[in-house]
C-alpha cells in the first residue's frame, strides 16, 4: 500500500514540475493569482491560438494547479492555491528552502554589534 501512495505522489510531482517548466504556463498561473478568468481572457495576452492555450490549460489541470468550470457558455479557470504544497514540501526536504529565522538573525546581529 505504501508503494502505491509513493508512486502516486511521485506522479503528481512529475505533473506539477512539468507544468511549471513552461514559461507560458507560469505566466498563466501568475494571471490567475489575481482572480478567476474566462479562457478567452487568459488567451488574450498571448500570441497563440485558443487551441494552444487550451492545451496549456489542460496541462495545468492535469497537474492540479488549476480547475476549469463552465458557467453558462463561458469556461472559467481558477487557480488551486494549495496545489503546489506537495512540491513545496518535497523541496523543503533538501533543507535549502527553509524559512528564514528573522528573530534569530536580529539577535545574532545585535550580539555582534555589542561585541564591537
Amino acid at each position: 500500500m505504501h508503494m502505491i501512495k509513493l508512486h502516486f505522489m511521485n506522479q503528481r510531482l512529475d505533473h506539477i514540475f512539468s507544468a511549471l517548466a513552461d514559461p507560458t504556463r507560469r505566466q498563466i498561473l501568475m494571471m490567475l493569482l489575481e482572480d478567476d478568468m474566462a479562457v478567452t481572457d487568459v488567451a488574450e495576452p498571448f500570441e497563440m491560438s485558443l487551441a494552444a492555450i487550451s492545451k496549456h490549460l489542460g496541462v495545468l489541470c492535469v497537474a492540479g494547479l488549476i480547475t476549469q468550470e463552465r458557467r453558462g457558455r463561458v469556461k472559467w479557470c481558477k487557480l488551486e492555491p494549495d496545489a503546489t504544497q506537495s512540491a513545496w514540501t518535497w523541496m523543503q526536504g533538501f533543507g535549502q528552502f527553509e524559512t528564514l529565522d528573522l528573530d534569530g538573525l536580529e539577535t545574532y546581529i545585535e550580539t555582534i554589534l555589542k561585541d564591537n
